[in-house]
């Protein structure tokens, strides 16, 4: 298994098992909305006039009050809640502001509109199901409140009515605005969350390359570290050299020691020259051995693999390229694509002008859906068709190859052929990456 493969099955484990909401969170927002509603019953009220039930919804608030006491003492506020436990909570005030709409008029209060609030926030983070119960139980709550409900606190010298039908678009109106700001929150939420956990695998998987580009540094230091322990070895087996017989197994054993010391000394100081400077025959590469290299892993998995230079009319030189983690991954993962979906060959094409080096990989598979080519690129989008087994599926792999190559300075352009069928696909880069 590749190794974002691996990276991203266990962060989608713990991402998806683990709640998305603190206590904490949860308890300052219902302080903020008893707040808001004590605040809304005293300008009504104390301000305004308004004859209201003030007892019954103070004794409201206060169960809420008791409520966010009772948790803020007796559990934990830091930890994270599983999405029945945020749902339960969510209810609890889904219920309290029905209650208040009850005594303050029902559907015909403005403030009914706050019903959509725990909706949204549960499309936004909570499981699906716990979703679908919010949706149902201010469904059925906001139904409840249009027929049965006390009257709306007025003037008492003027009388509100309002035509029935008018109250059940009002009610219909609820309904909808949850149904369309539910779906819209959840769809921007979990594309949101694709992108977060896509760019976290790349971010792994470049640190992963680049370690491996840095083992010229790490072998400097080694042989940094090692120079020391070797002379001390070296002065002992000149020691006992000196003090042994010419013709004793001792004396020959010392002269081996110091033979295999010096020229463990020789590779060490070899190391050191050019650990920091890196290993310019593996630093740089040219264009004819870089398409080798991409394409030798892939050679007997079934179908055949071409490559071709195309020289420049203006004569130009093959190139000296520099070698990057991100543009080698980026073309491995492409021709491992490639070599998945053709049926019998895939061409590998290198191209450049004294400006840009660009490489074609093109197959003869199927091609690209033309439903997901306008996407190919995204995480998670994968357009293997249902039928086809092999290698993965995810679609995280073009989207790291994407998001590699463009950090570093390049670009990938997904296409079909346009003659026969197959896809192709041109990565292109500056010459001076």
């Amino acid at each position: 298994m590749e190794p974002y493969s691996l990276f991203d099955t266990r962060m989608r484990g713990d991402f998806y098992n683990t709640g998305q909401l603190r206590r904490s969170t949860l308890i300052s927002l219902r302080w903020m909305a008893v707040s808001g509603q004590l605040a809304a019953l005293i300008i009504v009220y104390f301000v305004m006039k308004f004859n209201l039930p003030l007892l019954a919804c103070l004794a409201v608030l206060l169960i809420s009050v008791v409520l966010n006491t009772f948790i803020t003492f007796l559990v934990p506020l830091d930890r994270r809640v599983s999405s029945a436990e945020a749902g339960a909570q969510l209810f609890f005030d889904i219920a309290a502001l029905s209650a208040l709409l009850f005594l303050t008029g029902g559907m015909l209060n403005p403030f009914a509109l706050l019903l959509l609030a725990p909706v949204v926030v549960s499309a936004k983070i909570l499981d699906i199901g716990v979703f679908v119960c919010m949706f149902v139980a201010v469904a059925v709550l906001s139904l409840f409140l249009l027929f049965f409900h006390l009257p709306l606190p007025w003037f008492s010298d003027v009388t509100i009515t309002l035509p029935e039908l008018y109250q059940y678009g009002a009610w219909l109106a609820l309904q909808v605005g949850m149904l369309f700001t539910s779906i819209y929150t959840r769809r921007a939420t979990a594309q949101t969350k694709r992108i977060t956990q896509a760019l976290a695998v790349t971010d792994a998987i470049l640190a992963h390359e680049k370690k491996l580009s840095a083992l010229g540094g790490l072998a400097a230091a080694a042989a940094h570290k090692l120079g020391t322990p070797l002379s001390t070895i070296q002065l002992v087996a000149k020691e006992i050299s000196n003090v042994a017989d010419k013709d004793s197994e001792l004396a020959e054993d010392a002269k081996l020691l110091l033979s295999q010391a010096e020229q463990c000394r020789e590779i060490l100081q070899e190391l050191a020259t050019r650990g920091d400077k890196g290993d310019i025959v593996h630093d740089t590469i040219n264009l004819t051995a870089l398409l080798q290299e991409i394409t030798d892993p892939y050679v007997g998995f079934g179908a055949q693999l071409f490559t071709q230079i195309i020289h420049p009319e203006t004569g130009e030189t093959l190139p000296i390229l520099t070698r990057r983690p991100e543009f080698v991954y980026g073309l491995t993962n492409i021709v491992e694509n490639a070599v998945d979906f053709a049926k019998s060959e895939v061409n590998v094409i290198g191209t450049w002008n004294d400006k840009t080096v660009s490489i074609e990989v093109i197959d003869d598979g199927p091609g690209f859906a033309s439903s997901v080519l306008a996407k190919v690129g995204e995480p998670y989008i994968s357009h293997r068709p249902e039928n086809q087994k092999t290698a993965g599926g995810m679609g995280l792999g073009v989207f790291i190859a994407t998001t590699l190559v463009g950090r570093a300075g390049g670009k990938i352009i997904f296409s079909n052929r346009k003659t026969t069928n197959g896809a192709r696909v041109k990565m292109c880069w500056p010459l001076d990456k």
